[in-house]
């Protein structure tokens, strides 16, 4: 079978895909495009001996010949490219976030409704072992039918918020509200057991003291209580409180389920626990299962996230290909990962209260969203921008970013430097 062309827009959080790639034996990368010279240079000294076109702007690589575009460009700016792909007739892989605003949304789903392609959503912790696994397991009935869950994503990135943000008082990781980056936490919840959220409450970490001092203007972490079409419930949290955690729990009708803990420091992520039955709790301690589960694919070992990288791309390169059976997280079920913590910071600045989240399958509904444009990106909210903060975006002084963008630049010339870049904003080139 032919192998499929790819293109990679963003060639640092792109490398993982690029590195996919250039291992299968169903794909190939083609063209890679950067804003940052010393990515693509990376990236030209990567790909010796291959057949690959480097490109600086957006406009000259979305005319290359391919069959696939994946997008790793900035979290909050994938919609306009993958809009354009779409309609170019290329296939769509959207590593986080799918969206920004309702209106996105609802433009998003119609572009891949009406060209018929294939739009796959890269939240590569789905396919991480203990989520993967027990998502197979909640398919089998292991547990019965989901009643409640917890999920955490807590990621403490300050000493490394330089890296990231390049000191960019604009940089949208400076910009995001406390719930906005939330599929790491929901996706395998949402992904395991396919049902679709119906409401949500959020809260809003107010203690930002970490987060001014790198230049980060919303809550330190966010929390989304949602409830799903079947009456189950999830607690979701993720953000920057001090500790990084990982993990997942779900209780059924006839169980539980759950990874390790980090500090357990017993396989964590990689670590499944169970304890079901056919009964009404009529268990012990010997009923209980633990065990790590072996990748369908010993070549996942070699990529990141727990190999999880792997197989959010071998999924979508497998579905371009025509297995209809291939296990990809499609548009709608990316906007049922998203959208919770994009409704969970509108309930946040209306005092906590419930808040009903649109079934943007249904095209009646998509109307009356569809010139939604509230978030906290200026360019994109017109009228309708949000506060960073629910207490008021706060004015952080220049001084800030000045230190951000010196430990950057010192960390870049020092050859250390990582070179985080996520493309491009639309229509433009960063000189």
């Amino acid at each position: 079978m032919k192998k499929i062309r790819v293109g990679v827009l963003g060639g640092y959080r792109g490398t993982s895909m690029i590195n996919y790639c250039k291992n299968a034996d169903n794909a190939e990368v083609v063209a890679i495009c950067d804003k940052v010279p010393e990515v693509l240079e990376a990236q030209r000294q990567n790909a010796q001996g291959l057949d690959i076109a480097f490109y600086d702007n957006f406009e000259d690589f979305i005319l290359h010949d391919m069959d696939a575009v994946v997008l790793a460009n900035y979290a909050n700016e994938h919609v306009p490219f993958a809009i354009r792909a779409l309609k170019r007739g290329l296939h769509v892989f959207s590593e986080v976030l799918p969206c920004q605003t309702v209106k996105e949304a609802v433009e998003l789903i119609e572009a891949v409704e009406e060209t018929g392609l294939v739009y796959a959503y890269g939240e590569n912790y789905c396919y991480m072992p203990a989520p993967y696994e027990m998502k197979k397991l909640y398919a089998k009935g292991k547990i019965g039918e989901f009643e409640y869950g917890e999920c955490e994503y807590i990621h403490n990135c300050e000493s490394i918020w330089h890296s990231i943000t390049y000191g960019e008082r604009d940089h949208w990781r400076n910009n995001m509200y406390a719930t906005f980056y939330c599929t790491h936490s929901l996706g395998p919840i949402i992904h395991m057991t396919g049902l679709r959220p119906v409401s949500v409450t959020g809260f809003e970490g107010g203690k930002v003291e970490r987060s001014l001092r790198v230049g980060k203007k919303g809550g330190q972490f966010g929390i989304e209580m949602v409830t799903l079409e079947n009456g189950g419930i999830i607690k979701s949290i993720h953000g920057g409180l001090y500790k990084n955690s990982i993990w997942y729990s779900v209780y059924g009708s006839k169980g539980r389920m759950e990874c390790g803990r980090e500090d357990a420091k017993d396989g964590h992520i990689n670590k499944i626990y169970v304890n079901a039955d056919e009964y009404s709790g009529e268990y012990g301690p010997e009923k209980l299962e633990s065990y790590e589960p072996k990748p369908e694919d010993n070549e996942a070992a070699n990529f990141g996230h727990g190999g999880s990288d792997f197989f959010s791309m071998y999924h979508f390169i497998d579905r371009i290909q025509g297995n209809e059976n291939a296990d990809t997280i499609d548009v709608y079920q990316a906007l049922d990962m998203f959208l919770p913590g994009m409704f969970a910071y509108r309930s946040v600045l209306n005092g906590g209260i419930p808040m009903e989240i649109p079934n943007l399958r249904d095209r009646a509904v998509r109307d009356a969203w569809r010139n939604d444009t509230a978030c906290t990106d200026p360019k994109v909210a017109g009228d309708m921008l949000l506060p960073v903060f629910s207490q008021g975006t706060p004015d952080i002084p220049d001084e800030v970013y000045e230190r951000m963008k010196a430990l950057w630049e010192a960390e870049c010339n020092s050859g250390e430097g990582n070179y985080r870049s996520a493309a491009f904003s639309q229509g433009s080139k960063k000189k």
